[in-house]
């Protein structure tokens, strides 16, 4: 018995630490992030923010950020809704694959903002997949949890489209309509949807598997 208990305090405190570590890292990313584009910008205080709240990685970082703080004052006895974590995890995947992938190529950051472009798109999400892989929550995971976590990035789609509309600034070539049409804006935006569909079905049987295997 006291085996266990000691087991379960030093999990505690380890998972405690680990999420103090990360929310740190991700509200320094995110802050350093707004100043950079502070520095940098040629709008007005208000627009620049705006802007800087249009973007999905910094909205996914901050949601991040915003997880890890609420887990240091967290009831240890209290059971995390198993879908949350794994909600935030394809998202902040979505972000860094994405990235990876369409946008890497785009631009060439240097210092600072080379440091928080590694951050922000590919240390972060990172260490979000492997606390989950080790830490998170896996139980009840279900594909019918799906349709819930789309709803984010579904109503961020239609605020930015609406937004760019009206203010012409689109945060991703891939959703410019100006450049290159609704058409393929809306092509490019199911493209997205199926491969995050994807993605979050097969993060569901990982998820499972890996309950079965620590249950073992």
């Amino acid at each position: 018995m006291k085996l266990i208990f000691t087991s379960e305090f030093t999990s505690l405190i380890m998972k405690k630490i680990l999420a103090l570590i990360f929310a740190l890292i991700g509200w320094f990313a995110v802050i350093m992030q707004y100043q950079l584009m502070l520095e940098d910008s040629k709008f007005t205080f208000l627009e620049m923010t705006i802007q800087f709240f249009s973007y999905f990685t910094i909205l996914t970082n901050i949601i991040v950020a915003v997880y890890f703080t609420s887990q240091l004052g967290k009831n240890p006895q209290q059971i995390e809704n198993s879908g949350t974590l794994m909600a935030i995890t394809i998202y902040i995947l979505m972000v860094g694959l994405i990235y990876q992938v369409v946008l890497r190529s785009t631009w060439n950051p240097t210092g600072m903002q080379r440091v928080v472009d590694e951050l922000l798109h590919a240390i972060i999400p990172a260490f979000v997949l492997l606390y989950w892989i080790f830490i998170g929550n896996k139980n009840n995971l279900n594909y019918k949890q799906i349709p819930r976590w789309a709803v984010y990035p579904l109503m961020y789609l239609f605020y930015i489209l609406i937004r760019g509309h009206f203010s012409g600034f689109y945060p991703y070539p891939f959703v410019d309509v100006f450049t290159i049409g609704y058409s393929q804006v809306l092509i490019n935006a199911f493209l997205i949807l199926i491969f995050f569909t994807g993605l979050s079905m097969l993060f569901i049987r990982i998820g499972k598997a890996l309950r079965i295997s620590n249950n073992d």
